[in-house]
């Protein structure tokens, strides 16, 4: 799996491989692709994967330039995941999140101009604000409510520019994560509403729940995202070798779209069923710009035609799990 050992085979690099998504997408390629040469970087700001089977994740950032360009060197794919992600993080720190999810994306992009390689890259539904119509495609308009979904925009933005006449790109409307996975036997998750309900369950704390409750979100699982990127590597491979050009979008979401009250009710329902602490829900005021709507439908049609991408968990099953496994530890 390392460049050493298979000289021969493409050459994929990470960015953010230490990370939720990242460190997943690096572990599914070693599982997949035996003859791929993987790169993994990231700069452990929040991911602390340090080894992903054989592969090391490099030390680097991709705010530095040259030695961002230095880690890529002879990629044919970059999949860049590297970013500041979440509402609360890009407002309290809005200059981190320009400098990474800007600068740092439109780094990446200028490499793959400049080499040809292919890219994949993440937004956000955050890039929609209020859609007034549904099913939720990547031709929507993009209006969004917050500097996270607004650097996101800019991202993505870069991306499209760069990739006219140079490189081939896709770039994923992902909806909102949920469930975790193991690397080596380290558990990797992030604090997601789903995650973050469970894992107040099982300390007995209340499921905190902002107003209105029943706003809706479309959740798809950590697992089923990182296929959808291996997946993208694949075609971004046959894509750069036929000398195809120019940005792709996809949406990556599934049929499950309930609201955030139901979800809390979900949880709150299994933790019992499982034996687990009998927990309150309190509805709290909303602290911040979001989006509220009562539906959250998402159009994947092209991403199942064009990638044979399909998602294979589901939200009940993922929670009972969880909550089974943190009751017997």
């Amino acid at each position: 799996m390392s460049e050493t050992s298979q000289a021969d085979g493409p050459h994929v690099a990470v960015t953010g491989a230490a990370g939720y998504i990242g460190s997943r997408v690096v572990a599914d390629i070693q599982e997949t692709h035996e003859d791929w040469n993987v790169t993994a970087i990231d700069n452990f700001y929040l991911g602390d994967i340090r080894e992903i089977g054989d592969v090391s994740v490099e030390h680097v950032d991709i705010r530095n330039r040259d030695r961002l360009e230095a880690a890529l060197s002879g990629a044919d794919v970059v999949i860049h995941l590297a970013a500041i992600s979440g509402v609360d993080d890009c407002e309290t720190k809005p200059d981190l999140s320009y400098e990474v999810n800007v600068q740092g994306t439109s780094n990446v992009a200028w490499f793959c101009r400049k080499t040809g390689a292919a890219m994949a890259f993440p937004f956000s539904m955050a890039v929609i604000g209020d859609p007034d119509e549904f099913p939720i495609t990547t031709e929507m308009k993009r209006d969004p409510l917050n500097w996270y979904g607004r650097s996101k925009v800019l991202g993505e933005r870069a991306v499209e520019t760069m990739a006219e006449d140079a490189f081939p790109a896709h770039q994923f409307m992902i909806s909102n994560l949920y469930g975790g996975h193991s690397i080596d036997g380290q558990q990797v998750s992030k604090g997601t509403v789903i995650n973050f309900f469970v894992n107040r369950a099982l300390a007995g704390e209340p499921l905190t729940v902002y107003e209105p409750g029943d706003q809706a979100r479309n959740f798809v699982h950590v697992r089923d995202v990182a296929s959808a990127f291996v997946r993208s590597a694949e075609t971004l491979l046959e894509e750069r070798d036929t000398g195809e050009t120019g940005s792709t979008e996809y949406e990556v979401a599934t049929d499950e779209d309930p609201g955030v009250m139901t979800i809390a009710e979900l949880v709150q329902r299994i933790c019992i069923e499982e034996g687990g602490p009998e927990v309150d829900i309190e509805l709290l005021e909303n602290p911040r710009d979001e989006t509220l709507v009562t539906e959250f439908g998402v159009d994947t049609s092209r991403t199942r035609a064009e990638l044979g991408w399909s998602p294979d968990e589901c939200v009940e099953k993922t929670v009972r799990e969880l909550i089974r496994a943190g009751l017997a530890d």
